[in-house]
């Protein structure tokens, strides 16, 4: 994390550079053009963190040992989650959306008690809101949002008889997009989930899941702790 908060200090310093020495620097009329600077500035350090965490964890994995066992889970996924109505043309209001979805995950058994976990979940909802042309009337409409996150981290997990009750802490990334009356926008941003739940035993490689995480994001600028709760299937190998 260090390393993060020092790049983008020095993405700050360059961006107030900008804004204070550039030609075209004028005081109140430059400030939506610093804004948009920085906001593209964040959006570059966002993909960039982004592209080089999974090409850690991949190179990490691949170097590693191969695990003993493992499981891969697929099962319905809800998210109160919420809608955003970033626009430069249309003045209108987000809000907080009922998402549904499905998640799956993929986890590999280093130790009896600890596994790594690749998780990838996708979701969608809309919330219902007003837009208003400057100067004219307002109208109704539905902000739909699409959004994906995938996220890596270690598994804990204990087996007590039929039940196997874990906890786990990912990190990744976030993408959503959000389209409705005139309104097209999206953003990718890291993501971190933090939670867990319990496998119950049906057959020996067959087992039912529940499960509950916090999902954190920063989408537009602005962050977003949204609980997850998933239910489903297991196939273990």
């Amino acid at each position: 994390m260090s390393v993060l908060k020092t790049i983008q200090a020095w993405f700050t310093v360059l961006q107030r550079t900008y804004c204070k020495w550039h030609p075209t620097h004028v005081q109140g009329a430059s400030n939506i053009g610093c804004r948009q600077q920085r906001f593209w500035l964040e959006k570059f350090l966002r993909k960039i963190c982004a592209i080089s965490f999974i090409t850690f964890v991949f190179s990490t994995v691949a170097s590693a040992q191969l695990p003993s066992g493992g499981n891969a889970f697929f099962g319905y996924s809800y998210v109160h989650g919420q809608v955003f109505a970033n626009s430069r043309t249309i003045q209108a209001n987000g809000g907080t959306a009922n998402m549904s979805g499905w998640e799956t995950s993929v986890e590999g058994k280093y130790l009896p008690w600890l596994g790594v976990v690749a998780d990838l979940d996708w979701h969608y909802g809309g919330h219902d809101t007003t837009r208003c042309a400057i100067g004219g009337a307002c109208t109704n409409f539905r902000l739909n949002a699409s959004r994906d996150t995938l996220l890596f981290g270690p598994r804990a997990s204990m087996t007590y008889g039929k039940y196997r009750p874990f906890a786990e802490f990912l990190l990744g990334v976030g993408y959503q997009s959000d389209k409705g009356g005139g309104i097209s926008n999206s953003d990718l941003t890291l993501a971190t989930g933090f939670g867990g739940g319990v496998d119950y035993t049906l057959l020996p490689a067959v087992a039912v899941r529940a499960q509950l995480h916090d999902i954190h994001t920063s989408f537009f600028g602005k962050s977003q702790y949204d609980p997850r709760l998933s239910f489903g299937i297991v196939f273990r190998f």
